[in-house]
């Protein structure tokens, strides 16, 4: 089955209610089918800043990318993901991840676990998380049942089996971290290998999760190579022709960038795509072009 294409933006900053409003309601005009919030110290605070978004749009879903479990105590994460799907009409998308960023984890006093240990907590945490929200003795309820949407998001083979086997979206950012504070960007064949993890570990489900990919750059642009000229230093490790083939940048023109996530969805199965708030507005031709409008 050949998935539709979605398409979220994922909101970093924040100002005065009503920049935020108008920024919101502008990615709902575009054609963006979730607004999305991160959750890193510094930027906005996931939960008020998605009731906000909800408040002055009806169209997009809204959702977390992606929470870090290390900050969220799963009893009390589980009611505040069911107090804001209720108070959005049930358009709450939970996405969650491992948490990467020592230097955060240092500023909230919270210890950094090894990679491991990381990996522990999202467990537990998914699983307390589940156990909370699908219990109908639980309250709140969401207004989703038997729960809101789940989002994984990482790239190791614990994480990716936990997100095949349980989430209903497996998200992939084009990378691996191979030590604290460094991500080491995949070549088109390094995320074959990942995604062909992934439908290994999801075999024995009835349904395959949606498959999302987060969208590093996007630069409309008639010479790929003249864009990507600083890329090619920050990845020595890949060749130009290797970079010029990665999946995460969406570069060239607005044909082209269309081409590459449709043979983006042939090849991995990727549909659903999300872009940084800086790009925003760049990638929303792109949107009207894939959807013929």
């Amino acid at each position: 089955m050949v998935r539709p294409f979605r398409f979220s933006v994922n909101m970093v900053t924040l100002s005065d209610p009503g920049e935020w409003a108008t920024r919101c309601r502008r990615a709902e005009e575009i054609g963006y089918d979730v607004i999305q919030v991160a959750d890193h110290l510094g930027m906005p605070a996931p939960f008020p800043a998605m009731v906000a978004a909800a408040a002055v749009t009806e169209r997009p879903r809204i959702g977390t990318f992606v929470l870090n479990a290390a900050f969220w105590n799963p009893a009390l994460l589980a009611r505040e993901v069911a107090t804001v799907d209720n108070l959005t009409g049930g358009r709450l998308e939970v996405g969650i991840g491992a948490g990467y960023v020592r230097e955060e984890h240092e500023t909230a006093g919270i210890e950094y676990r090894s990679p491991g240990g990381r990996v522990d907590h999202l467990v537990r945490t998914v699983e307390e998380l589940d156990r909370f929200l699908t219990d109908e003795a639980h309250l709140p309820k969401p207004s989703q049942r038997p729960r809101p949407p789940l989002l994984i998001a990482g790239g190791g083979d614990r994480v990716l089996k936990l997100a095949a086997e349980r989430a209903d979206v497996v998200a992939f950012a084009g990378g691996l971290q191979v030590k604290p504070g460094e991500l080491r960007v995949l070549s088109a064949d390094g995320l074959d290998e990942r995604v062909a993890l992934c439908r290994k570990f999801a075999a024995g489900r009835t349904a395959e999760p949606e498959l999302n990919l987060l969208i590093q750059m996007v630069v409309i642009t008639d010479d790929r190579r003249a864009a990507l000229q600083d890329y090619f230093a920050f990845a020595p490790y890949l060749t130009e022709e290797e970079v010029l083939g990665l999946p995460v940048l969406a570069v060239g023109t607005v044909e082209q960038i269309a081409d590459q996530f449709r043979a983006a969805r042939e090849r991995y199965g990727f549909s659903y795509f999300s872009i940084l708030e800086p790009y925003m507005e760049a990638f929303a031709p792109v949107i009207a072009e894939l959807r013929g409008t």
